[in-house]
């Protein structure tokens, strides 16, 4: 069933859960977080990047290829389609038109100003069709690039001035592998859920700590991105499978390698989200 992320967001801020947010990149992945999170019977976030959007081959085969996948696979729990980190309202409104039940605009590179303008640009179209609305301030960072940490005067001002349905605030962390030395600003994303009473968002969640994954919840986050921790379980098994297959070639084989990994991965997660059994 597929639904936007408002209600979700509203039951999980109440009940002091969240919601894996997890990166589909073809349609095996899709596959694999859909069945998985049936068997949760967890709410699910399907996050689809710009790239990934290209990969497919465009808007609306991913909305086809996750509509079908919800039908031929009898998935009942509620399913968000969801773009993540788009660059432009453009980019947003082609999304929309083609079925996504939530976007993500990310101008957080931007000044103050100019990201609220945007912003309420997509929430205005993405209105129209009760379509949710995420947005990012501050810049998460990446394996090679620091990122910048949101202000709590901006985080007030933005939501004040867009309404957004759901805010990402970037606190140190970033998206890839984690070291050990990232520190997190939770008192930071404490004070923004309190201030804003906003459903907060973390991205960047891979290789993170459990125990801190456990504080984001507690501090407001109700939607957990989680994109490199299923990547590297994949990897890991497929590279296994093909040591021990020299000679195998069946492309189906080989991707279904890593199907059980993956799903192990989101199984974990969801319960440390404490989402599983929540999809009612």
């Amino acid at each position: 069933m597929l639904v936007n992320s408002n209600a979700l967001f509203s039951k999980a801020l109440k009940e002091e859960y969240a919601i894996g947010a997890y990166n589909i990149n073809n349609i095996e992945f899709t596959r694999f977080v859909l069945e998985a999170c049936q068997e949760d019977k967890s709410p699910v976030i399907l996050g689809v990047s710009e790239s990934a959007v290209k990969y497919f081959g465009g808007e609306k085969t991913v909305y086809n290829v996750v509509k079908n996948l919800i039908d031929e696979l009898n998935i009942t729990i509620p399913v968000v389609l969801h773009l993540d980190h788009a660059s432009s309202f453009e980019v947003c409104k082609r999304a929309i038109d083609a079925g996504f039940t939530s976007v993500m605009i990310d101008l957080s590179h931007l000044s103050l100003d100019e990201n609220i303008k945007i912003t309420n640009d997509v929430i205005s179209y993405a209105l129209k069709k009760n379509i949710s609305v995420e947005a990012e301030i501050g810049e998460v960072g990446s394996n090679t690039v620091n990122g910048i940490n949101a202000s709590l005067e901006d985080a007030i001002t933005f939501v004040q001035r867009t309404n957004v349905n759901a805010l990402a605030p970037s606190i140190g962390n970033k998206h890839g592998i984690y070291t050990k030395d990232e520190e997190l600003d939770f008192e930071l994303l404490g004070m923004i859920s309190k201030e804003t009473k906003v459903p907060l968002v973390l991205h960047g969640a891979s290789t993170l700590d459990d125990n801190k994954i456990k504080t984001a919840i507690f501090c407001g986050v109700t939607k957990i991105n989680i994109d490199t921790d299923l990547r590297l379980a994949w990897t890991k098994s497929v590279r296994k499978f093909l040591e021990e297959n020299k000679n195998e070639y069946d492309p189906r084989k080989i991707i279904l390698s890593g199907k059980n990994s993956v799903m192990n991965v989101i199984h974990s997660k969801n319960k440390l989200f404490g989402c599983k059994n929540k999809a009612n």
